[in-house]
Order: C-alpha cells, then sequence, then structure tokens
C-alpha cells in the first residue's frame, strides 16, 4: 500500500475515534444529568481545542500531498502531539480509556510508519 495513503487512512481513523469519545462523553453527561466542568473560560477552552483537534484533520490532506521528507516529519511531530493532547485531555471513563488506547496504538502505527517510510520509496514518488 502507498504510504501516503496509508497514513492518511490511520488520520481518517484516528479522527472517527477522537469523534466519537466526544459523543459518547456527552451521552454520559446528558444521561446523569450533569455539567461538563470546563475548567476556566469556555470560549478560549473550546477554540484552544478547536485548534489542537484541526491537527489531525489537517493531517489527513498533509499525508497525502507533502513530499516524502516533509511528510515524514510532519506526521511525526503531529503524532507526538496528538499523543500528549490525548493523554493531557483524558478521563478516567471506560469508554475513554478503551477509545484513548486505540487512539495512540493507531498514533504508533503512524508513527513507526513514518519512521521507517524507506528511501526508496522516496525516489519512486
Amino acid at each position: 500500500m502507498d504510504v501516503k495513503i496509508k497514513l492518511s487512512t490511520l488520520w481518517m481513523i484516528l479522527l472517527f475515534n477522537m469523534i466519537y469519545a466526544d459523543i459518547y462523553s456527552i451521552i454520559i453527561e446528558l444521561v446523569h444529568g450533569g455539567i461538563l466542568d470546563i475548567p476556566g473560560d469556555v470560549h478560549f477552552i473550546m477554540a484552544i481545542a478547536a485548534i489542537l483537534t484541526n491537527i489531525p484533520i489537517i493531517m489527513v490532506f498533509l499525508s497525502r500531498y507533502l513530499r516524502p521528507v516533509a511528510n515524514r516529519r510532519a506526521n511525526i511531530g503531529a503524532a507526538l502531539f496528538t499523543i500528549l493532547y490525548i493523554i493531557g485531555g483524558g478521563d478516567t471513563a471506560w469508554h475513554y480509556l478503551i477509545i484513548a488506547s486505540i487512539e495512540i496504538l493507531l498514533l504508533v502505527i503512524i508513527l513507526v510508519t513514518a519512521w521507517t517510510w524507506k528511501e526508496v520509496e522516496d525516489s519512486v514518488l
């Protein structure tokens, strides 16, 4: 499989997991009648979340269109940053632990794929 397509597809799968983690968290809050506990100004926090969640979204595109060297660097950097984001914004709810584990596994696969991208493939692309 073409490395660019593989990386882009892995980022899409990661995004679906991130979306569902948030949906499940909202459902739990609605069922329990709780109020989301967001520290600080909610508008500011959501603006930061919008920026952070756009990294994987942008990587779907960049993984397909960057040249190999830039692609490798972007995927490694974005994957490491996203791992920190997932752990830092984590929760101890079962659904989050399951999905976060899958997300981190996907990001490790992205890291390994980008890291081991062979020079032979670079010259073909």
